[in-house]
Protein backbone atom coordinates (compact mmCIF):
# COMPACT_ATOMS: atom_id res chain seq x y z
CA UNK A 1 0.00 0.00 0.00
CA UNK A 2 1.40 3.38 -1.23
CA UNK A 3 3.29 4.83 1.69
CA UNK A 4 0.47 3.79 4.23
CA UNK A 5 -1.78 6.56 3.52
CA UNK A 6 -5.42 5.65 3.87
CA UNK A 7 -7.62 4.71 1.32
CA UNK A 8 -10.17 7.67 0.57
CA UNK A 9 -13.53 7.61 2.33
CA UNK A 10 -16.86 9.28 3.34
CA UNK A 11 -18.06 12.08 1.52
CA UNK A 12 -15.79 13.74 -0.98
CA UNK A 13 -16.34 17.07 -2.91
CA UNK A 14 -15.27 17.31 -6.59
CA UNK A 15 -14.17 21.02 -6.14
CA UNK A 16 -15.59 23.64 -9.07
CA UNK A 17 -12.19 25.68 -9.96
CA UNK A 18 -13.06 29.47 -8.95
CA UNK A 19 -12.36 31.88 -11.93
CA UNK A 20 -12.26 35.64 -12.42
CA UNK A 21 -14.83 37.23 -14.46
CA UNK A 22 -12.21 37.69 -17.19
CA UNK A 23 -12.28 33.66 -17.18
CA UNK A 24 -8.90 33.53 -15.22
CA UNK A 25 -8.28 30.54 -12.52
CA UNK A 26 -9.15 32.65 -9.12
CA UNK A 27 -7.12 30.81 -6.38
CA UNK A 28 -7.72 33.66 -3.95
CA UNK A 29 -10.90 32.43 -2.75
CA UNK A 30 -9.79 28.49 -2.47
CA UNK A 31 -8.94 29.42 1.07
CA UNK A 32 -12.54 30.64 1.65
CA UNK A 33 -13.88 27.59 0.10
CA UNK A 34 -11.73 24.88 2.61
CA UNK A 35 -13.27 27.03 5.31
CA UNK A 36 -16.87 26.35 4.03
CA UNK A 37 -16.43 23.06 2.90
CA UNK A 38 -15.59 21.82 6.77
CA UNK A 39 -17.74 24.11 8.62
CA UNK A 40 -20.64 24.44 7.28
CA UNK A 41 -20.59 21.26 4.88
CA UNK A 42 -18.62 19.11 7.18
CA UNK A 43 -16.94 17.60 4.35
CA UNK A 44 -12.98 17.41 4.76
CA UNK A 45 -11.91 15.75 1.62
CA UNK A 46 -11.80 16.89 -2.23
CA UNK A 47 -11.38 15.56 -5.31
CA UNK A 48 -9.12 18.60 -7.46
CA UNK A 49 -8.82 19.09 -11.02
CA UNK A 50 -11.38 16.62 -12.21
CA UNK A 51 -14.88 17.47 -13.98
CA UNK A 52 -16.52 19.29 -11.68
CA UNK A 53 -13.20 21.38 -11.54
CA UNK A 54 -12.83 21.62 -15.18
CA UNK A 55 -9.53 19.83 -15.13
CA UNK A 56 -9.22 18.86 -19.03
CA UNK A 57 -10.23 22.24 -20.15
CA UNK A 58 -6.75 23.78 -17.59
CA UNK A 59 -3.57 24.12 -18.89
CA UNK A 60 -0.72 22.40 -16.55
CA UNK A 61 0.36 25.39 -15.40
CA UNK A 62 -3.05 26.17 -14.05
CA UNK A 63 -3.64 22.34 -13.23
CA UNK A 64 -0.68 22.50 -10.99
CA UNK A 65 -1.47 26.37 -9.41
CA UNK A 66 -4.96 25.01 -8.61
CA UNK A 67 -3.59 21.18 -7.14
CA UNK A 68 -1.18 23.24 -5.11
CA UNK A 69 -3.67 26.25 -3.48
CA UNK A 70 -5.98 22.82 -2.37
CA UNK A 71 -2.84 21.24 -0.78
CA UNK A 72 -1.62 24.49 0.98
CA UNK A 73 -5.34 25.83 1.97
CA UNK A 74 -6.18 22.11 2.85
CA UNK A 75 -3.18 21.60 5.45
CA UNK A 76 -4.19 20.78 8.70
CA UNK A 77 -8.12 21.12 8.14
CA UNK A 78 -8.76 18.89 5.22
CA UNK A 79 -8.14 14.99 5.93
CA UNK A 80 -7.35 14.08 2.12
CA UNK A 81 -6.82 15.79 -1.19
CA UNK A 82 -6.86 13.99 -3.95
CA UNK A 83 -5.74 14.96 -7.14
CA UNK A 84 -6.61 14.46 -11.14
CA UNK A 85 -3.88 14.15 -13.09
CA UNK A 86 -5.92 12.44 -16.25
CA UNK A 87 -4.98 14.04 -19.51
CA UNK A 88 -4.84 13.12 -23.29
CA UNK A 89 -1.05 13.27 -23.18
CA UNK A 90 1.00 9.92 -21.05
CA UNK A 91 3.66 12.14 -20.83
CA UNK A 92 1.43 15.20 -19.47
CA UNK A 93 -0.48 13.09 -16.55
CA UNK A 94 2.98 11.58 -15.72
CA UNK A 95 3.95 15.70 -14.95
CA UNK A 96 1.28 16.07 -12.89
CA UNK A 97 1.33 12.58 -11.11
CA UNK A 98 5.00 13.59 -10.03
CA UNK A 99 3.89 17.12 -9.44
CA UNK A 100 1.00 16.39 -7.14
CA UNK A 101 3.78 13.98 -5.16
CA UNK A 102 6.07 16.94 -4.58
CA UNK A 103 3.43 18.98 -3.08
CA UNK A 104 2.21 16.71 -0.58
CA UNK A 105 -0.91 15.28 -1.95
CA UNK A 106 -2.63 12.51 -0.34
CA UNK A 107 -3.63 10.45 -3.64
CA UNK A 108 -3.85 10.63 -7.71
CA UNK A 109 -6.67 9.62 -9.70
CA UNK A 110 -7.18 9.15 -13.48
CA UNK A 111 -9.75 9.19 -16.05
CA UNK A 112 -9.34 7.24 -19.68
CA UNK A 113 -7.82 9.08 -22.26
CA UNK A 114 -10.97 9.62 -24.78
CA UNK A 115 -9.28 11.52 -27.65
CA UNK A 116 -7.09 8.55 -28.92
CA UNK A 117 -9.11 6.11 -26.46
CA UNK A 118 -7.66 2.54 -25.46
CA UNK A 119 -8.98 -0.44 -26.77
CA UNK A 120 -9.13 -2.99 -24.35
CA UNK A 121 -8.57 -3.38 -20.49
CA UNK A 122 -4.69 -4.38 -20.97
CA UNK A 123 -4.47 -0.95 -23.43
CA UNK A 124 -5.96 1.00 -20.47
CA UNK A 125 -4.14 -0.92 -17.50
CA UNK A 126 -0.86 0.15 -19.33
CA UNK A 127 -2.04 3.35 -19.37
CA UNK A 128 -2.80 3.39 -15.68
CA UNK A 129 0.47 1.60 -14.96
CA UNK A 130 2.85 4.18 -16.22
CA UNK A 131 0.93 7.04 -14.79
CA UNK A 132 1.16 5.24 -11.37
CA UNK A 133 4.79 4.91 -11.48
CA UNK A 134 5.38 8.53 -12.16
CA UNK A 135 4.30 8.50 -8.57
CA UNK A 136 4.56 5.73 -6.46
CA UNK A 137 4.05 6.64 -3.40
CA UNK A 138 0.92 7.64 -3.57
CA UNK A 139 -2.64 6.09 -3.69
CA UNK A 140 -3.65 6.08 -7.12
CA UNK A 141 -7.22 5.76 -8.43
CA UNK A 142 -9.00 4.92 -11.30
CA UNK A 143 -12.01 7.21 -12.14
CA UNK A 144 -14.61 5.63 -14.09
CA UNK A 145 -16.52 7.60 -15.97
CA UNK A 146 -17.76 6.22 -19.35
CA UNK A 147 -20.27 8.56 -20.07
CA UNK A 148 -17.70 11.08 -20.50
CA UNK A 149 -14.72 9.19 -22.02
CA UNK A 150 -16.58 6.82 -24.56
CA UNK A 151 -14.43 3.97 -22.10
CA UNK A 152 -17.07 1.16 -22.00
CA UNK A 153 -14.15 -1.27 -20.30
CA UNK A 154 -16.22 -2.14 -17.19
CA UNK A 155 -14.74 -1.18 -13.79
CA UNK A 156 -15.24 -5.15 -13.25
CA UNK A 157 -12.95 -6.33 -15.65
CA UNK A 158 -10.52 -3.78 -14.90
CA UNK A 159 -10.17 -4.94 -11.41
CA UNK A 160 -8.73 -7.79 -11.56
CA UNK A 161 -5.45 -8.49 -10.84
CA UNK A 162 -4.81 -4.85 -10.90
CA UNK A 163 -2.69 -4.86 -7.62
CA UNK A 164 -0.12 -7.06 -9.18
CA UNK A 165 0.47 -4.39 -11.84
CA UNK A 166 -0.43 -1.23 -10.00
CA UNK A 167 1.06 -1.80 -6.46
CA UNK A 168 -0.36 1.74 -5.34
CA UNK A 169 -3.70 1.00 -6.82
CA UNK A 170 -6.08 1.72 -3.68
CA UNK A 171 -9.68 1.98 -5.79
CA UNK A 172 -11.99 3.66 -8.47
CA UNK A 173 -14.27 6.62 -8.17
CA UNK A 174 -17.02 4.78 -10.35
CA UNK A 175 -19.20 7.74 -12.34
CA UNK A 176 -21.73 5.37 -13.85
CA UNK A 177 -25.01 4.21 -13.33
CA UNK A 178 -24.41 0.57 -13.98
CA UNK A 179 -24.85 -0.77 -10.42
CA UNK A 180 -24.05 -4.25 -11.61
CA UNK A 181 -20.89 -3.58 -12.46
CA UNK A 182 -20.71 -1.26 -8.90
CA UNK A 183 -22.00 -4.31 -7.49
CA UNK A 184 -19.59 -6.72 -8.46
CA UNK A 185 -16.51 -4.47 -8.08
CA UNK A 186 -18.06 -4.48 -4.39
CA UNK A 187 -18.60 -8.41 -4.61
CA UNK A 188 -14.61 -8.44 -5.84
CA UNK A 189 -13.30 -6.49 -2.86
CA UNK A 190 -14.34 -8.98 -0.38
CA UNK A 191 -11.35 -8.54 1.48
CA UNK A 192 -12.15 -4.79 2.13
CA UNK A 193 -8.59 -3.18 1.09
CA UNK A 194 -10.07 -0.55 -1.73
CA UNK A 195 -11.82 2.24 -1.89
CA UNK A 196 -15.33 1.93 -3.89
CA UNK A 197 -16.18 5.41 -4.02
CA UNK A 198 -19.75 6.17 -6.07
CA UNK A 199 -19.93 9.45 -8.13
CA UNK A 200 -24.04 9.50 -9.15
CA UNK A 201 -25.06 11.60 -6.36
CA UNK A 202 -28.55 11.40 -6.63
CA UNK A 203 -28.42 7.79 -6.59
CA UNK A 204 -25.96 7.17 -3.67
CA UNK A 205 -28.11 5.54 -1.35
CA UNK A 206 -28.35 3.13 -3.61
CA UNK A 207 -24.81 2.68 -3.89
CA UNK A 208 -24.34 2.33 -0.06
CA UNK A 209 -26.84 -0.27 0.04
CA UNK A 210 -24.28 -2.29 -2.78
CA UNK A 211 -21.41 -1.48 -0.48
CA UNK A 212 -19.86 1.66 -1.31
CA UNK A 213 -17.01 2.75 0.89
CA UNK A 214 -17.81 6.41 0.13
CA UNK A 215 -18.64 8.88 -2.44
CA UNK A 216 -17.14 11.70 -4.88
CA UNK A 217 -19.86 14.42 -5.96
CA UNK A 218 -20.24 18.04 -6.96
CA UNK A 219 -23.21 18.55 -5.18
CA UNK A 220 -21.80 17.90 -1.74
CA UNK A 221 -20.43 21.00 -2.67
CA UNK A 222 -22.86 22.33 -1.49
CA UNK A 223 -25.28 19.54 0.08
CA UNK A 224 -23.03 18.05 1.91
CA UNK A 225 -24.61 18.60 5.31
CA UNK A 226 -28.12 17.34 3.95
CA UNK A 227 -25.79 14.01 2.04
CA UNK A 228 -24.20 13.37 5.48
CA UNK A 229 -27.75 13.09 7.38
CA UNK A 230 -29.02 10.36 4.40
CA UNK A 231 -25.04 8.58 4.92
CA UNK A 232 -25.70 8.76 8.95
CA UNK A 233 -29.50 7.21 8.85
CA UNK A 234 -28.10 4.62 6.92
CA UNK A 235 -25.65 3.49 9.38
CA UNK A 236 -27.81 3.56 12.27
CA UNK A 237 -30.44 1.04 9.76
CA UNK A 238 -32.83 4.05 9.45
CA UNK A 239 -33.52 3.50 5.86
CA UNK A 240 -37.15 4.83 6.02
CA UNK A 241 -35.24 8.76 6.73
CA UNK A 242 -32.14 7.81 4.20
CA UNK A 243 -34.91 7.23 1.53
CA UNK A 244 -36.61 10.66 2.62
CA UNK A 245 -33.61 12.37 2.57
CA UNK A 246 -32.20 10.88 -0.76
CA UNK A 247 -35.76 11.52 -1.97
CA UNK A 248 -35.35 15.37 -1.19
CA UNK A 249 -31.73 15.85 -3.10
CA UNK A 250 -33.14 13.87 -5.86
CA UNK A 251 -36.37 16.34 -6.44
CA UNK A 252 -33.24 19.52 -6.62
CA UNK A 253 -30.86 17.30 -9.26
CA UNK A 254 -34.08 16.40 -10.79
CA UNK A 255 -35.51 19.60 -11.10
CA UNK A 256 -31.96 21.52 -12.44
CA UNK A 257 -31.22 18.77 -14.67
CA UNK A 258 -34.35 19.69 -16.76
CA UNK A 259 -33.33 23.11 -16.83
CA UNK A 260 -30.10 21.98 -18.39
CA UNK A 261 -27.61 21.03 -15.70
CA UNK A 262 -23.99 20.91 -16.04
CA UNK A 263 -20.55 22.30 -14.77
CA UNK A 264 -21.39 25.92 -15.39
CA UNK A 265 -24.57 25.74 -13.87
CA UNK A 266 -22.76 23.94 -10.77
CA UNK A 267 -20.83 26.79 -10.66
CA UNK A 268 -23.70 29.35 -10.28
CA UNK A 269 -25.45 26.69 -7.66
CA UNK A 270 -22.28 27.22 -5.69
CA UNK A 271 -21.83 31.04 -5.35
CA UNK A 272 -25.53 30.91 -4.90
CA UNK A 273 -25.06 28.78 -1.64
CA UNK A 274 -22.09 29.29 -0.19
CA UNK A 275 -21.66 33.03 -0.92
CA UNK A 276 -18.51 32.21 -2.86
CA UNK A 277 -18.13 34.18 -6.26
CA UNK A 278 -16.93 30.78 -8.19
CA UNK A 279 -17.26 32.81 -11.79
CA UNK A 280 -17.95 31.78 -15.04
CA UNK A 281 -17.08 28.46 -16.66
CA UNK A 282 -14.17 28.08 -19.24
CA UNK A 283 -14.96 27.81 -23.25
CA UNK A 284 -16.86 26.02 -24.55
CA UNK A 285 -19.44 25.95 -21.59
CA UNK A 286 -21.28 29.11 -21.71
CA UNK A 287 -22.64 30.93 -18.21
CA UNK A 288 -25.62 29.29 -16.10
CA UNK A 289 -28.40 31.80 -17.92
CA UNK A 290 -30.32 34.10 -15.09
CA UNK A 291 -33.30 32.55 -15.62
CA UNK A 292 -31.76 29.00 -14.03
CA UNK A 293 -30.25 30.66 -11.36
CA UNK A 294 -33.85 32.30 -10.71
CA UNK A 295 -35.71 29.08 -10.48
CA UNK A 296 -32.87 27.06 -8.73
CA UNK A 297 -32.79 29.27 -6.05
CA UNK A 298 -36.17 28.93 -5.61
CA UNK A 299 -36.15 25.40 -5.42
CA UNK A 300 -33.54 25.64 -2.91
CA UNK A 301 -35.26 27.56 -1.04
CA UNK A 302 -38.61 25.10 -0.88
CA UNK A 303 -36.37 22.61 -0.21
CA UNK A 304 -34.83 23.97 2.88
CA UNK A 305 -31.16 23.69 1.29
CA UNK A 306 -30.94 27.73 1.20
CA UNK A 307 -31.61 29.91 4.27
CA UNK A 308 -35.29 32.33 3.36
CA UNK A 309 -37.75 31.97 5.75
CA UNK A 310 -40.84 31.16 3.92
CA UNK A 311 -39.90 30.69 0.55
CA UNK A 312 -42.44 29.47 -2.13
CA UNK A 313 -40.84 27.71 -4.54
CA UNK A 314 -41.91 28.92 -8.15
CA UNK A 315 -41.67 26.04 -9.81
CA UNK A 316 -44.71 23.42 -8.04
CA UNK A 317 -45.11 21.60 -10.85
CA UNK A 318 -41.68 20.18 -10.53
Amino acid sequence: MASGKKPLQGLVAATITPMTELGEVDTGVIGRYVDYLVQEQGVRSVFVNGTTGEGLSLSLAERRLVAEEWVTQGKNKLDQVVVHVGALSLKESQELARHAADIGADGIAVMAPFFLKPGSKDALVSFLEEVAAAAPTLPFYYYHIPGITGVKIRAESLLEGIQEKIPNFQGLKFSDSDLLDFGQCVDQNHHGRLALLFGVDEQLLSALMMGATGAVGSTYNYLGKQTSQMVEAFQRKDFSSAQNYQFCIQRFVSFVIKLGFGVAQTKAVMSLVSGIPMGPPRLPLQRASPDFIRLAEAKLKSLGFLSSAGAEDENSEA
